[in-house]
């Protein structure tokens, strides 16, 4: 952090110049600026309209009416939520070292950021849930993933890390012990959020290891049970002495797609949150030495999960891709085109 004797050295550029106790003002250089302000960019647009296509593919047509794309459709408004109103303050922030919105605005989006990020983490895990019995217990899952019972996923997902967001921020209960180092290095146009050693550790626990060890532990059952199945349907034609060979190759192009699928969704994921939540439990315990520039570089690696996860849970399908074109050829905009059908036929 910086320290307040900054302000005695020459050419140093603060937020406020002519405010009292401002800020020091990070120096970039122009083709740095412009870099982090191309990607940073590039990725809040991106994050926008992939969870826009699906957002509207969702809702324009009928036959995507289901309980599964229902918890699909309120995760991709989680991530565009934060595109819109977490995303560009954060870049302004990131980029400038200096935060210009107001010490009100700061703890509001602070409360949406972590929020916003926590619900699309608990909307990952009950993603892995509904998976579970589409794959594991196919026979049961129709009854068992109802309207009522994705209702109650929803509720979970946003009620607990909106109480856990705002709570947490505005009791600030997560710089207690901490509050002399808290005032040494506030300022005007400072805008962090700062957790003592216990709050580091279970704000971590509650947005992240607790849903990702969850998630993570099911897709790996998930990837066990898939390759039970396809190995007893890879041997039922041999067992039978039916030379059906097409079986066995579509049961190991099955084995693998879904292997590279949960492979990706697990990765993407462990890739995009793990340093960050990592960084925000060790930060305390080695003083608050992290330098900012690599919290951020954390901070939006996390974010770029949000801009995956419509590639991840939407291109997978091929009724998003179908849904894609109609949407950007504007065929939605025909009579009765939501009850188009997106599958292709079975003969």
């Amino acid at each position: 952090m910086n320290s307040p004797d900054l302000r005695n050295l020459p050419e140093v550029e603060f937020c406020f110049a002519f405010i009292n106790n401002s800020c020091p003002r990070k120096e970039r250089s122009l083709p740095i600026v412009c870099a982090m302000y191309v990607v940073m960019i590039g990725a809040i647009v991106l994050t926008m309209l992939g969870n826009m296509v699906v957002i509207i593919s969702i809702t324009h047509f009928k036959q995507l009416h289901s309980p599964t794309n229902f918890l699909i459709l309120s995760m991709a408004t989680t991530d565009f939520l934060l595109s819109c109103v977490v995303m560009p303050f954060s870049m302004i922030r990131s980029i400038e070292s200096c935060w210009y919105f107001g010490d009100l605005f700061c703890k509001v989006h602070s409360c949406c950021d972590i929020m916003l990020c926590t619900t699309s983490i608990f909307h990952l895990c009950f993603i892995s849930v509904d998976r579970y019995y589409a794959v594991c217990d196919p026979l049961h899952y129709v009854t068992k993933i109802t309207i009522p019972v994705i209702e109650v996923f929803l509720l979970i997902s946003w009620s607990i890390p909106i109480f856990f967001a705002f709570g947490l921020v505005f009791s600030e209960l997560n710089i207690i012990g901490i509050e002399d180092f808290v005032a040494a290095i506030d300022c005007t146009g400072l805008c962090v959020l700062i957790f003592n050693k216990l709050w580091g550790v279970l704000a971590s626990c509650i947005a992240f290891f607790f849903p990702g060890t969850v998630m993570v532990g099911i897709y790996i059952h998930i990837f066990t049970v898939a390759r039970k199945h396809a190995k007893q349907i890879g041997m039922g034609p041999r067992m039978k002495g039916a030379g059906s060979e097409s079986k066995t190759k579509a049961a190991s192009k099955k084995e693998g797609k879904a292997t590279k699928t949960l492979s990706i969704v697990m990765g993407v994921f462990v890739f995009c949150w793990l340093p960050f939540f990592l960084l925000t439990i060790t930060d305390p315990f080695i003083n608050f030495t992290t330098p900012e520039d690599l919290y951020n570089v954390f901070l939006w690696l996390g974010y770029f999960n949000s801009t995956f996860n419509p590639i991840i849970y939407g291109m997978f399908y091929p009724w998003f891709r179908k849904a894609s074109r109609m949407i950007v050829t504007g065929m939605i905009f025909r009579p009765d085109s939501s009850t188009l059908s997106l599958f292709p036929a079975h003969p």
